[in-house]
Parts: structure tokens; C-alpha cells; sequence
């Protein structure tokens, strides 16, 4: 950076009310992708009872919100395109994938589509055993996890490039906590607007994801005048242009290796868990609708709390590896405590929430450690790519095992009859996920003392990038 009269010129990012107020409009932005992503959490049995959907297919639709991910690679193809043509038209391509998405899911729930409406007899004319509104659902589906696993990507590095150097872990940590507003809000709101109209809280989550995309246009102006003021009196290393290359380098690093199959194995074991556990309440604990939506709604609402206060910890105490094992050894204890005993569900889904606040506080920071700015929007779509291979598994796997441990129970409950899951084999095979996460993490710390990484210093003390 040149210098004018011996003065350092400051720029956007150096005033804290602007950093503190930017993170503060991206988040939101997330948080609405987030509420959008988990609204139909606590309504699976209306699935069934409304749409006729077994386990199996309440797992189908939201696999497909991992599809783009996995097989298409689109996290990290959305990562070389931020890292490529920049934050702001990455952004708005994404966000508007989301809303189209979401639009689409919405419309496979209505009673416009259900009774012959536009694309029914298309969807009704191939694969039988998937109902038409499964697949426009779907379609809906992917196409929102199409845009809304970059976007993250796209936010987490907005956040990077007003808060590095400064209190990032903390600022990806609360940025990580509002967001997470959006899920708690889902399971809470969603089971208490279902009357008279069941398909009410899909329709709002797309308008709130309209909202998003909005709030994120709004952001745009400010990332240009932050751009326009960088380059005015500075010089900077110019970026270097992307290479194939750069991923097999990222994937050499043990310590990003680590951090990556660590996120990919403690993420499986949480979020398809989510999309579960309203269900896992009302059929094991007897819980109504609302009370298992409240009950779910603890884990978002705690890491709320829990998360800037792990971030904190990370910026200036360091010892980040080392709370990636405590969290996914709490992680495991969750899931043996909800498979094999009968303890009320608040003691685990508190543990819960202290776990998912640990993991993520620690994780997402100490990438940017060990990466280049310049490279940071490919490693966080690489690992989000990872990532979405247990997002497109699990929820599969668990309404598979589910369905497979409880043979005709959904045709009962499609039937009108009294019925209930027993969930015990899907906790067990979530816990068997989790220790693996916890492998990884001790594997992680090992690499870091041998290769002195600098992931266990305080983020405000400078660590030698790898890559």
C-alpha cells in the first residue's frame, strides 16, 4: 500500500460502524436463505398427509438441494466465479437462483399445481412412483440449493474482506449466528401458519427470499464504493488467474484436507438431523406440532448466543483445532444421548447447540488462515462442495433406514391411522458420522503442531498461508 505525508489511507473497512453494519445486511440476506431451507422442516408429517410422502421421498426432496453441489460441482465452479468476476455479480446470479427456486418449491405444494396446473401432466407422464409434486418440488428444490450453498460461499468471503486482520472470527461467528436466526424462525413459524392454509409458510419463505436477494442488491452499492476507494493512491498484488491446479494444491495441504473432511462429516451429522428433528420429537417425545418446531428451534436460537463468544475465544485465545475436537465429541454424545436413553430432549439439544457453535466458530476462520484472499472464495466452494456430499447423502440415508426400521408406519399415517417412528438406527448411524468428524479433528491438530500451520494461535496473530 503507498503512503501519502508518511499516513496510511484508510478505506472503508477501517471504520468499524461500516464493517460492523455490512456484515450485519449480508447476514440477513443468509438468514432468509436459511429460514427458506429449513420451513418445511417442521411440517413432514403434513408431507405425508397432504402429498402422500413416505420417509423415503421426504428424503428425495431434500437430497436435491445437495444435486447441484455434488454432481455438478456448482459450490466450486460458484467459488472460481467469485474468485473470477468478484463478489457483486456472483451474488445477484445466485440469489436469483434461490428465488426462482424457492418460487418453484412453493408452487409443488399448492392445490393450483396438485389439481392439474401448469407442468403437472409434464411431471405426471414419466417415473410413477414419484408424484408430481415430489418432483416439482424437487426441481424447486435444486435449483434453490443450486444458488444458496455459493451465496454462503459468497458471504463468508464478503465478511473475510471487511473483517480480515481484524475480528473475524468473531464477525464470521455472528454472521454465522444471524443466519441461524433464519432456521430457528422457520421451525418456530412454520407449524403456526398452517391454518387454514397448510402451504402458507412455503409461500412465505419465497417472499422472504425475495427479500434477501434485495437486501443483497442493497449491499452491492456499498461493496463498488469500497472497490472504487481501494484503488484510489494504492497499489496491490495484482490476483493471480485461477488454475486447475490451485484445487489439487488446496487438497495437498493436510491441514485444509483435515478442516474440509471434518466439515463434510460434522455437517452431515447436524443439518440432515434438523430437517428430522421436529419429527423425532413429536414421534419418540409425543410433542404437538409447535411444541417440537420450539424445541427444535433451540439449536439455531443457542448458537445465537454460544457462537461470537467461541469466535471471540479463537481471535484472542487461539486453541481453534482444539475446540473443533471438543465440539465433535459433543457432536457424538448428542446423538448416543437421543438413540439409547429417554432423558428429556432439552439436555441434548442444548449440548447441541454448544457443539454447532464450537465447530463453525473455529472451522470457518481458520480456512482463511491457511488460504489466500485471492483463493478464499475456491476453498470455502471446495469445501462447500465436500460438504454438500453429506447433505445429498444423509437425509437420504436417514429416510431410508427410517422407513426400512418401520415397516408401515407411513401408509398408516397416510391411512388416517395412529402411528409412530421409531428413530433409533438413524441416531445410531449420525453418531457413527460424528466420530468420524472427530477423527478428523484430532488428525487436524496433529498436522498443525507438525507443520506449525498456526491454526491453534489467536486469529489476530499472523500464521504463514500454505497455499
Amino acid at each position: 500500500m503507498k503512503m501519502e505525508n508518511n499516513q496510511p489511507r484508510l478505506n472503508m473497512a477501517d471504520s468499524a460502524k461500516m464493517r460492523w453494519s455490512m456484515m450485519l445486511l449480508v447476514s440477513l440476506a443468509m438468514a432468509l436463505n436459511y429460514y427458506f431451507y429449513d420451513a418445511l422442516s417442521p411440517l413432514k408429517d403434513l408431507l405425508t398427509t397432504k402429498l402422500g410422502f413416505s420417509s423415503s421421498d421426504y428424503g428425495f426432496f431434500n437430497s436435491a438441494y445437495s444435486i447441484p453441489n455434488v454432481f455438478l460441482g456448482m459450490a466450486v465452479i460458484g467459488g472460481i466465479i467469485l474468485d473470477r468476476i468478484g463478489i457483486r455479480i456472483t451474488g445477484l446470479m445466485f440469489f436469483g437462483a434461490m428465488v426462482v427456486g424457492s418460487f418453484l418449491t412453493y408452487y409443488g405444494t399448492t392445490e393450483a399445481f396438485n389439481s392439474g396446473g401448469l407442468g403437472y401432466a409434464f411431471l405426471n407422464s414419466f417415473k410413477p412412483d414419484y408424484s408430481p409434486a415430489l418432483k416439482m418440488m424437487s426441481i424447486g428444490y435444486f435449483l434453490f440449493g443450486l444458488g444458496a450453498e455459493t451465496s454462503i460461499v459468497v458471504v463468508s468471503k464478503v465478511v473475510v474482506k471487511w473483517f480480515k486482520g481484524k475480528e473475524l472470527a468473531l464477525a464470521l461467528g455472528l454472521n454465522i449466528a444471524i443466519a441461524r436466526l433464519g432456521s430457528g424462525a422457520a421451525m418456530i413459524i412454520s407449524p403456526r401458519m398452517i391454518d387454514p392454509d397448510w402451504t402458507a409458510p412455503v409461500f412465505l419463505g419465497f417472499v422472504l427470499m425475495a427479500i434477501g436477494m434485495l437486501a443483497f442488491l442493497f449491499y452491492t452499492f456499498f461493496d463498488r464504493k469500497y472497490d472504487q476507494q481501494s484503488k484510489q493512491g494504492m497499489t496491490a498484488e495484482p490476483d493471480e488467474v485461477f488454475r486447475l491446479a490451485d484445487i489439487a494444491k488446496l487438497l495437498s495441504n493436510k491441514a485444509f484436507l483435515y478442516i474440509t473432511l471434518l466439515c463434510v462429516t460434522f455437517y452431515s451429522a447436524v443439518f440432515p438431523f434438523m430437517k428430522y428433528a421436529p419429527d423425532l420429537m413429536a414421534n419418540k417425545y409425543g410433542f404437538a406440532r409447535e411444541t417440537a418446531g420450539d424445541i427444535a428451534a433451540m439449536l439455531p436460537f443457542g448458537t445465537i448466543f454460544f457462537t461470537p463468544i467461541f469466535g471471540l475465544i479463537c481471535d484472542h485465545k487461539g486453541k481453534s483445532a482444539s475446540l473443533m475436537i471438543l465440539g465433535s465429541l459433543l457432536l457424538v454424545c448428542v446423538h448416543l444421548m437421543f438413540a439409547l436413553t429417554n432423558i428429556t430432549p432439552y439436555v441434548p439439544m442444548f449440548i447441541l447447540g454448544v457443539a454447532f457453535s464450537l465447530v463453525p466458530a473455529a472451522m470457518w476462520p481458520a480456512v482463511a488462515r491457511i488460504v489466500k484472499e485471492n483463493r478464499l472464495g475456491t476453498a470455502y466452494g471446495l469445501m462447500t462442495s465436500v460438504q454438500n456430499i453429506g447433505l445429498w447423502l444423509f437425509p437420504l440415508l436417514i429416510g431410508v433406514v427410517l422407513d426400512a426400521s418401520n415397516p408401515g408406519v407411513a401408509q398408516a399415517l397416510i391411512d388416517g391411522q395412529e402411528a409412530t417412528y421409531d428413530y433409533t438406527n438413524p441416531l445410531l448411524m449420525l453418531a457413527a458420522v460424528g466420530s468420524l468428524g472427530l477423527v478428523f479433528a484430532f488428525l487436524l491438530k496433529a498436522a498443525d503442531k507438525k507443520d506449525n500451520v498456526g491454526i491453534e494461535l489467536p486469529n489476530k496473530v499472523q500464521a504463514p498461508q500454505e497455499e
